[in-house]
C-alpha cells in the first residue's frame, strides 16, 4: 500500500487539476435518458434495511473538491448530517484537493468519505480504482436513507449504479456512489445562430458546412476548454459511430477494435474537428487559461465547445456579446436519419479502503440523497441523479435537462479499469490530450491512431477483474 501511495502522491504533485469536466468527465452503457429512467426494480421479498443506530459522537473526514458549486453546500450537508446522526464531520474542500489529502494518504491517514470524480489530470480516483483500494458500497443501495423512510435505491435514478463509472470491475458490485450529473453536449451562443439565420448542425456534413460559413466571417467553429473535455465528447461520439455494442468493445479494449469503420469514424471527425479548431486553443487548454477558451464562445470566436451544464456558473461573470444567449446540442448524427447522443457525466463519492469508520462513513454516503442533501446542493446548481429532481428546475438547467427530452440519447460509460501498476498512463492520455497535438499540428492522425492501438492491447492484458 505505501509503495501505490508513494507512486500516486508523485503523480499527484507532477499533474495539473483538471477543473470542471473531466470528467468526465466523468465523464457507461446506454441507459434510458436521466429524466425519463424509470425506478429500479423493487427487490421482491425483501424488507428495506433499517438505518444504523445514530452513533453517539463519534466523527469521520470527508474531501470533497471544490468546483464552480463553491463549498457552501458541502457544509450545510455535513451540518444536516451531524443534526440527524450525531456524527461530527470534519469537512475538507479545496480546488486542488489531491494535494490536500495526498499527504496524510500516503501517511496511512485517509478521509472516510472522498468526493472526486474520475477524469481528471491527476488520476487519483483512477488510481485508487485500478489498485482495487475502494470500498464496496453496494449494501448501501439497501440502506435506508438517514432521517427518512426510503431506500437509497428507491431513491436513485435507473443506470446510474449500473455503469463502470460507479462498477468499474463488472462483477456486479457497486464502489463508487453517483453524484452531481450533467448532460454534456456542444454549448453556443444561440443568440448569434439567430442572428445569422444559421441552423444548428444535425449531421457532421451540415458541421462542416457550417465552419466554412463561420470561416468567411472570421470565426473557427469549435474550440475546446481542456482535452479532459474530450472524454465526454468521444463516448458520445463512440455511441452515434457504432451504438452501445461498439462502445462497449471499445472501452473493453477488445482486439481489433480500433481497425473498424465505426472506429475509422470516430478517427477521421476528430482529425477533421482539429483542423476547424480556433488556433490559440491547445496553448490555453490547461487549468490556468481554459477559461479562456470558453470565452472565444462568448465573444463569438468560435461556435462550438464540448462541456456541461456547470459552465453557466461557471462563466456567470464574464463578459459576454451582445444578445449572448446559452445553447446546448447533442453531438450531430453521423448520417440523416442518425441518432445524436449526449454523454450523461456524473461525479463520484466513494470510501476508501483504509479509512478508520467505515459504517459512519457509508451513512454519510446515504445522506447524499435525502431531500434535505438535494436541496442544498440544487441551490449550488449541483443536481443529484435522484427521480423527480428534473421537475424542480428553472431558467438554463430546465433547458439543459431536458435534452434527452428533445431527440438526443443519453451516453454513459468510460474506459475499463486496467493494472495500473504495470501501466503507468491513464486513458486520457493515451485518447485525449493527443488532440492538442492534433490541432497545432504537430501530430499526425496516424500517430495518434497507432498510439491509441499499442496501449489498448496493453490494457487488455491487465484488465482488472
Amino acid at each position: 500500500m505505501r509503495k501505490v501511495l508513494s507512486i500516486l502522491l508523485t503523480a499527484t504533485m507532477l499533474a495539473t487539476v483538471l477543473v470542471g469536466c473531466g470528467n468526465n468527465a466523468a465523464e457507461t452503457p446506454a441507459p434510458e435518458a436521466p429524466a425519463e429512467t424509470e425506478a429500479p426494480a423493487e427487490e421482491p421479498a425483501e424488507e428495506p434495511a433499517e438505518t444504523e443506530a445514530p452513533a453517539e459522537g463519534g466523527s469521520i473526514t470527508v474531501a470533497a473538491i471544490e468546483t464552480a458549486y463553491g463549498s457552501d453546500m458541502w457544509k450545510e450537508v455535513c451540518d444536516a448530517f451531524t443534526a440527524e446522526t450525531g456524527i461530527a464531520v470534519e469537512l475538507i474542500t479545496d480546488k486542488n484537493l489531491e494535494d490536500v489529502i495526498g499527504p496524510s494518504m500516503q501517511g496511512g491517514e485517509f478521509p472516510d468519505v472522498i468526493h472526486l470524480a474520475t477524469g481528471r489530470e491527476k488520476a487519483l480516483t483512477e488510481t485508487f480504482i485500478k489498485d482495487q483500494n475502494i470500498t464496496d458500497i453496494t449494501d448501501v443501495l439497501s440502506m435506508t436513507v438517514p432521517g427518512e423512510d426510503k431506500k437509497v435505491s428507491d431513491k436513485i435514478a435507473g443506470g446510474f449504479t449500473e455503469t463502470s463509472l460507479t462498477n468499474p470491475y463488472g462483477d456486479g458490485k457497486t464502489y463508487l456512489a453517483p453524484m452531481f450529473y450533467s448532460p454534456c453536449g456542444l454549448f453556443y451562443n444561440a443568440g448569434l445562430f439567430e442572428e445569422k439565420g444559421w441552423s444548428v448542425p444535425t449531421t457532421w456534413d451540415e458541421m462542416w458546412e457550417l465552419g466554412d460559413k463561420a470561416k468567411e466571417e472570421g470565426i473557427s467553429l469549435f474550440t475546446y476548454p481542456t482535452t479532459g473535455y474530450f472524454d465526454a465528447f468521444f463516448y458520445a461520439l463512440m455511441y452515434s459511430a457504432g451504438g452501445a455494442d461498439f462502445f462497449t468493445k471499445a472501452t473493453t479494449y477488445e482486439e481489433g477494435i480500433w481497425d473498424t469503420p465505426e472506429a475509422q469514424t470516430c478517427f477521421d471527425i476528430v482529425a477533421k474537428l482539429a483542423e476547424y479548431t480556433e488556433p490559440t486553443t491547445p496553448a490555453q487548454a490547461n487549468d490556468q487559461d481554459f477559461t479562456k477558451n470558453q470565452q472565444l464562445v462568448l465573444d463569438n470566436k468560435a461556435l462550438f465547445m464540448p462541456n456541461g451544464t456547470w459552465i453557466v456558473g461557471e462563466m456567470a461573470e464574464a463578459p459576454r456579446a451582445d444578445g449572448f444567449e446559452w445553447g446546448m446540442t447533442a453531438l450531430p448524427a453521423i448520417k440523416a436519419g442518425g441518432d445524436g447522443y449526449s454523454y450523461t457525466w456524473f461525479e463520484q463519492a466513494w470510501i476508501p479502503a483504509g479509512a478508520a469508520n467505515q459504517d459512519a462513513a457509508k451513512q454519510f454516503v446515504a445522506f447524499l440523497y435525502s431531500d434535505a442533501a438535494c436541496a442544498a446542493f440544487a441551490k449550488a446548481g449541483a443536481i443529484q441523479p435522484v427521480l423527480g429532481i428534473a421537475d424542480t428546475l428553472e431558467g438554463d438547467n430546465q433547458m439543459f435537462y431536458a435534452i434527452y427530452d428533445n431527440g438526443a440519447k443519453a451516453a454513459m460509460g468510460n474506459f475499463a479499469a486496467y493494472d495500473g501498476q504495470v501501466i503507468s498512463v491513464t486513458n486520457r492520455e493515451v485518447w485525449f490530450d493527443p488532440v492538442n497535438s492534433l490541432v497545432s499540428g504537430n501530430m499526425t492522425k496516424e500517430d495518434w491512431i497507432n498510439g491509441i492501438k499499442e496501449y489498448n492491447d496493453q490494457m487488455r492484458e491487465n484488465l482488472v477483474q
